[in-house]
């Protein structure tokens, strides 16, 4: 592996994506790449670059689809405390690309920090939720955000301040491929007050979303004026099953992958889906989460 000769300790072949992916589904990765470092991270995307290896990032893979053959190239997660740190400073809140979506929410409710709090029930990382512009009817994540460090190709970091950002309807105008970290504002509030919201939104979400079954969250972003749910579940599509995936008898916008399913059913399913709801209401889904 000269490719990455010194780097050995960080680098594998052919790992098996499944593992981490929520819907546990995925061919390997040709090389799988954890840099515990900025250094060694700016190393890899050079090499990378370099020699012409595509680059993928994986946070933590609740919103991805990887195909059953895997992906060739190099398939980036970062690892180590550096990258997952979460700092509260007063009013701002410092948090890594790899930290956790609801471990930082309920280390909030218990700082007494108040403005995380639409991220309540949404799995991935930091990075992942930046990239998509992670929220929903209680708000978006691009609502508080300061900053955010990014790393390009070259294995240089830079910063964008909010007034150099966009986000829009699970997207931003951030085109690097790394994300390193971001700065969110944040505001002390009553912890019990903070609690007692993050708690009705977790009710709310549990009572509407099959949070149980292996999902990847929302397949289809919703038209605009309208509920991809609503459309599919027009449709008729409610327990409509290929292989082993299953359109969500809770909420048709999420489709559910038992043991043993395949990316194949999946993609086989969603196009049975965009099908009907074209067919039937001339709107087509655009998909809300990645294919890989």
């Amino acid at each position: 592996m000269k490719l990455f000769t010194g780097l050995n300790e960080i680098v594998r072949r052919e790992v098996p994506l499944a593992p981490y992916t929520w819907l546990h589904i995925g061919g390997p990765a040709q090389y799988f790449i954890e840099p515990t470092t900025v250094e060694q991270l700016a190393e890899v995307l050079r090499r990378c670059r370099e020699n012409d290896v595509p680059v993928r990032v994986l946070g933590g893979g609740a919103n991805l689809l990887v195909d059953d053959s895997g992906v060739r190239g190099a398939v980036v997660r970062l690892a180590g405390e550096q990258f997952a740190r979460v700092e509260f400073r007063g009013e701002r809140l410092g948090a890594g690309a790899a930290a956790d979506l609801s471990r930082m929410v309920l280390r909030a409710v218990r700082q007494g920090v108040s403005g995380l709090e639409c991220l309540t029930g949404i799995p991935g990382t930091v990075g992942g939720a930046i990239r998509m512009n992670a929220g929903g009817k209680f708000g978006d994540i691009g609502n508080i955000v300061e900053s955010v460090e990014l790393m390009d190709l070259d294995g240089v970091p830079y910063t964008r301040m909010r007034g150099d950002l966009a986000f829009g309807y699970r997207s931003t105008n951030i085109l690097a491929k790394v994300i390193l970290a971001a700065e969110f504002r944040v505001a002390e509030d009553d912890p019990h007050r903070i609690l007692n919201q993050v708690k009705q939104i977790w009710i709310y979400k549990k009572n509407t979303q099959p949070l149980a079954g292996r999902n990847a969250g929302c397949i289809f972003k919703n038209p605009r004026g309208l509920a991809a749910g609503a459309l599919i579940d027009k449709a008729g599509l409610k327990g409509k099953r290929i292989g082993g995936a299953q359109v969500s008898e809770k909420h048709a916008n999420f489709i559910i992958a038992d043991e043993g399913t395949r990316a194949s059913d999946v993609l086989k399913l969603i196009n049975v889906i965009r099908e009907a709801v074209y067919k039937q209401f001339e709107v087509y889904l655009e998909l809300e989460i990645e294919v890989w």
